[in-house]
């Protein structure tokens, strides 16, 4: 690693020096009334170069070979403007537009045009999305808005190929996050920022630009300890941006909902080189059962400053605090029989939350990024980056599990949680944008260190009492039949409860470090190939009391792609091999008859994606849609031995395939469309018998439903007298999904839905006010992981913000 970090700062440095053969473009954009105007795309008419508008309306195309150009600056929804100039080798042409709308105009524009959310994150490195043979879904702050987003699960039915499993529980040891079904793979919320950014409990929308679903095993450039093979979630955060200005904005709704968000940005000095932006939300909610409730303060303080034209720096601070009732959840039989058939048989009172609101969970959460940019040429950029975060879980954790005794009756089990998850990530990053042998290479060089620390000194489990979906309660031992005295879920009671079962104590640490290297080449104006490579060494002490459970690997993971653009910046063709990683901790095995117990190691899973896609940007950018097929199969997964009961073996295989549809749309001013459709089929192909998780032949029970549809339209009227009105309609479509499939267990499938949903709104003078309404036919219905969760009856939302 140290031969490979010398060669790349050797090259970086002689590449800082090398002798310039092109030139550059670069202005600044701004709106009829002299303010910055962000998001405006530039680029040259005929190749593939160009450029965003940052905040204060700058942008810069670099690496042009010389000779004559056009110049084009466009914006969904606006008139584009064009400037002929002509490129010197060294020099730097300057070309500035101004724009025929004024601040407000273009807002109202983005808001109901959406701009192009082209990601730094996804590669590592400044790539257009038609430019990139990996396929990513976003979400922007717009489409929160719209849909008066209040909670993160929400945010992701806007993304094809995702689906919620379960919401948060707030439980620690690492595992207290919303889980989803993406590409067939369990999937959580665990990056900000491309960083890693856990929580055991809710992520508060007050902060987020966009979101961000990056999809296929992506262990080359993101590491093994983070991700799914399905893909990663990551979550993009404002950034401070030129001028004074925020929006204050207060919502409220069904079940209680209040919730009051502010975010005010301001410049510490009068030259406007250091930036304060401050997002915070207060929030509180009921469920909608009849007991249940969410509240959480959320701020976020993130600071830039910029030292020089080359140096510049940017912090970034999340706070939260929250305090939750669990979320009703049924957990079915996984070791014999279903005692329930189907949702008939159980027959839930979906009234009921089974739960007492004196048994809360507190999940606070921290999460500091810092990061300094450094130019060290105009093909070079120096990225380094600091992430320290730390999660915990304090408070009670229970859930119902089947009693599979016949009786119809689910056991309440209980724990008090006290667990805290520390990160540390510092990686370096070297980012070059140049030429060799008239070849354009984009490229990455990486060094990451990630750090995991998990302490738990909650209590142990302990058995409640026995109820039944319809809520009847009795206090008969599920295991030695003996009947207990009356218990409550009340704090005392619990207490009492739990103090026999003492405390489960650990402490375990882990250790990543990983060096990687990515390169895009221009091999023509048309084509682009992607080579990128990780290695990745991870060491675990495990329990930090004992050395018997320590062990390293080393994994290597490669991603391939190829790209073609018949028109260039309109329509690619692409392809990409991708291969994300788990390390495996060994496991104690023996002989047939249990004697000669010892350790087995094993070598970490390997999930390998081939995909090919188009991708297109029609009609001035009001057109842009991803097709794409995939095929994802994972190997060396440990099973049981079918000839020895005490050992295990490594070569368990699954595969999950498919295809997603999604589309951005913009046919007429005013009117904005996001679609999408996908279909999986997973299957464990080589596994074990007779178990729930991995059942050769049978569909994994974290793979979601086959089928999902998302759809949402915006229109709003752009003059006359219902200017700043508008209407939002849309909902998503699930099939069925079966969330226990095994021999042993039989099947229990949740039938498929249709929830709908719309809005009403109206901005004036930088006031919004909207009415939304979720679930208008008030659908009964479920989502689960080998679980039953019921789901939000109709609601409805109000909003007021002013921005300023």
């Amino acid at each position: 690693m140290k031969s490979v970090y010398l060669f790349f700062f050797f090259m970086t440095c002689a590449l800082s020096t090398w002798s310039q053969s092109t030139g550059s473009v670069q202005g600044t954009i701004k709106t009829s009334d002299g303010n910055p105007a962000e998001h405006v795309n530039v680029s040259l008419k005929g190749t593939a170069k160009g450029a965003v508008a940052d905040r204060k309306g700058g942008y810069e195309i670099s690496h042009i070979a010389p000779g004559s150009y056009t110049v084009i600056a466009s914006f969904v929804g606006l008139e584009s403007q064009e400037s002929s100039i002509e490129v010197k080798a060294g020099e730097a042409t300057r070309v500035d537009f101004i724009l025929k709308e004024n601040a407000h105009q273009l807002q109202e524009v983005v808001i109901s045009g959406r701009p192009k959310q082209e990601s730094v994150y996804v590669s590592k490195m400044p790539l257009k999305n038609i430019e990139n043979p990996q396929v990513y879904n976003a979400v922007s702050s717009d489409i929160l808005r719209q849909q008066a987003i209040t909670n993160f699960d929400d945010a992701l039915r806007n993304v094809p190929g995702i689906h919620k499993l379960w919401e948060s529980t707030g439980r620690g040891v690492g595992d207290g996050a919303s889980f989803y079904a993406l590409r067939g793979f369990e999937a959580q919320a665990t990056m900000v920022n491309g960083l890693p950014g856990l929580t055991n409990g809710s992520l508060d929308p007050a902060n987020i630009e966009r979101i961000e679903v990056i999809k296929g095993p992506s262990g080359t450039l993101f590491g093994s300890s983070l991700i799914s093979y399905g893909g990663l979630i990551n979550t993009v955060t404002k950034r401070p941006y030129a001028g004074f200005g925020g929006e204050v904005g207060y919502t409220a709704g069904s079940f209680g909902l209040n919730r009051v968000t502010a975010d005010i940005n301001t410049p510490l000095t009068e030259e406007g080189n250091a930036i304060l932006r401050v997002n915070t939300a207060y929030q509180s909610e009921n469920s909608f059962q009849d007991a249940g409730f969410h509240k959480s303060f959320f701020v976020g303080p993130t600071l830039s400053y910029k030292a020089s034209d080359r140096l510049s720096f940017l912090i970034v601070t999340e706070f939260m605090q929250e305090e939750k009732t669990n979320p009703t959840m049924l957990f079915l039989g996984r070791d014999t029989p279903l005692q329930f058939a189907n949702l008939q048989a159980l027959n839930y009172n979906r009234n009921l939350s089974l739960t007492s609101n004196d048994l809360s969970m507190k999940n606070p959460r921290y999460n500091l990024q810092a990061q300094m940019n450094y130019r060290l040429s105009d093909k070079w950029t120096s990225q380094t980056v600091l992430s320290r975060g730390v999660a915990k879980s304090e408070g009670y954790y229970s859930y119902l599990y089947d009693n599979e005794n016949g009786k119809g009756e689910f056991g309440f089990w209980i724990s008090k949680q006290q667990a805290q998850t520390i990160t540390t990530d510092i990686q370096q990053n070297f980012v070059g944008d140049f030429t060799i042998g008239g070849l354009r290479n984009r490229l990455v060089f990486g060094l990451d260190y990630f750090d995991r620390n998990i302490i738990n000194d909650g209590s142990g489990y302990a058995w409640v009492y026995n109820v039944t979906p319809q809520g009847v309660v009795n206090y008969v031992d599920p295991y030695t039949g003996v009947e207990a005295a009356p218990r409550y879920l009340t704090r005392p009671s619990i207490d009492s409860i739990l103090a026999p079962s003492g405390t489960s104590t650990s402490n375990s640490k882990d250790a990543t470090y990983s060096t990687y290297i990515s390169d895009v080449i221009n091999l023509t104006p048309e084509l682009l190939a992607m080579a990128s490579l990780r290695l990745d060494y991870f060491d675990t002490e495990g329990d930090i009391g004992t050395d018997q459970d320590d062990y390293n690997q080393t994994a290597l993971s490669p991603k391939f792609g190829l790209l073609y653009q018949p028109i260039v910046d309109r329509l690619s063709v692409f392809a990409n091999y991708m291969n994300g990683f788990k390390n495996v901790a060994p496991m104690q095995v023996a002989d047939a008859d249990g004697s000669n117990p010892h350790i087995k190691a094993f070598q970490p899973e390997h999930a390998n994606q081939m995909e090919f896609g188009v991708k297109t940007n029609f009609l001035s950018d009001r057109l842009n849609a991803t097709v794409s097929y995939y095929d994802i199969k994972v190997d060396n997964l440990v099973t049981g031995d079918p000839a020895n009961i005490n050992n295990s073996l490594q070569g368990g295989k699954v595969e999950s395939k498919g295809f997603e549809i999604d589309l951005n749309a913009n046919p007429v001013e005013g009117l904005n469309i996001i679609a999408g459709y996908s279909h999986n089929e997973s299957e464990v192909l080589d596994g074990d018998k007779a178990n729930v998780w991995l059942e050769t032949g049978k569909r994994p029970i974290y793979s979601g439903p086959k089928d999902l549809v998302n759809a949402w339209a915006t229109y709003t009227f752009n003059g006359g007298d219902l200017k700043g009105l508008g209407f939002g309609f849309g909902g998503n479509r699930v099939s069925d999904m079966s969330v226990l499939d095994s021999d042993v267990t039989g099947k229990f499938v949740l039938p498929g839905y249709t929830v709908l949903n719309g809005s009403v709104f109206y901005n004036v003078n930088g006031v919004r006010i909207a009415l939304n309404v979720n679930n208008i036919t008030d659908k009964a219905y479920y989502t689960g992981y080998s679980t039953v969760n019921p789901q939000k009856p109709r609601n409805a939302v109000i909003s007021l913000s002013y921005k300023f």
